[in-house]
């Protein structure tokens, strides 16, 4: 059975469209794009190189992607490139006289990752001219990436890595975290934390680093350090072997 569309992830919804681009090498860079941030729909409009999906400066630039790129589709008509999207959304440098209203990545990718019924798309150009008007002038609206107003110029790739990466924060939500790279382990409680911290107080004034008598500011100070770091229960673990080493000597 099916899933409602609510429930039709924007990785499987968000569609890619590359308009007459010229280099294969640059249709192998957004093919790695999407992939490094989850997505995986690709359409090609009237390429303009020769066996874009086979050739070995696309399949060297999509660096492992190379199922995204042998699973794109060549069309001949931005029509056909937009069959079964309700909402396509135009990326450009260069903003128009008569243009669909002007967002931003961060605006596209809230918008269409809280309606699952959208089925949207973004349209990227060719890398020295760009979207025709006639394209642009049919989008919902027209994204505009914010950048140095003395060289705006990205290059297609980074363009499409930029919005694969506002697409893929808006699309997880909260289950992204910038910690959960690599191990993270369980979080030490309060009071593992404060038997360390009388610990290594024990163990600085047994080695003549704090006094006693006079020990001004020093332990808040390295409560405020640690307290930083979000201390794991192994760290604490070690921090105390450390202390009960120092004591034995």
């Amino acid at each position: 059975m099916n899933p409602p569309d609510s429930d039709i992830s924007l990785f499987k919804r968000l569609r890619f469209v590359l308009v007459e681009t010229s280099r294969a090498g640059n249709i192998g860079s957004v093919a790695r794009a999407m992939k490094t941030m989850g997505f995986s729909d690709l359409v090609l409009v009237a390429p303009r190189c020769a066996d874009p999906l086979n050739d070995p400066e696309a399949v060297a630039f999509a660096s492992g992607a190379t199922d995204v790129l042998h699973g794109a589709r060549i069309v001949a008509s931005i029509g056909e490139a937009l069959e079964g999207c309700n909402f396509a959304a135009a990326v450009s440098a260069r903003l128009r006289e008569f243009s669909p209203p002007v967002w931003t990545p961060r605006a596209f990718s809230t918008h269409v990752a809280g309606q699952g019924e959208l089925r949207p798309a973004l349209i990227l150009g060719n890398e020295r001219v760009g979207l025709p008007n006639e394209i642009v002038e049919q989008c919902n609206v027209l994204i505009n990436i914010p950048a140095n107003p003395a060289y705006s110029s990205l290059n297609l790739s980074q363009a499409a890595q930029v919005l694969a990466y506002e697409c893929r924060m808006a699309a997880a939500g909260d289950e992204v975290d910038s910690r959960g790279v690599g191990f993270q382990g369980d979080a030490a409680s309060l009071a593992q934390i404060e038997g360390m911290y009388a610990h290594l107080e024990e163990a600085l004034v047994a080695i003549g680093f704090l006094n006693a008598n006079n020990p001004k500011k020093l332990m808040p100070r390295l409560k405020r350090l640690f307290s930083r770091t979000g201390l794991e229960t192994e760290e604490v673990n070690i921090l105390r072997g450390i202390a009960s080493q120092i004591l034995k000597r």
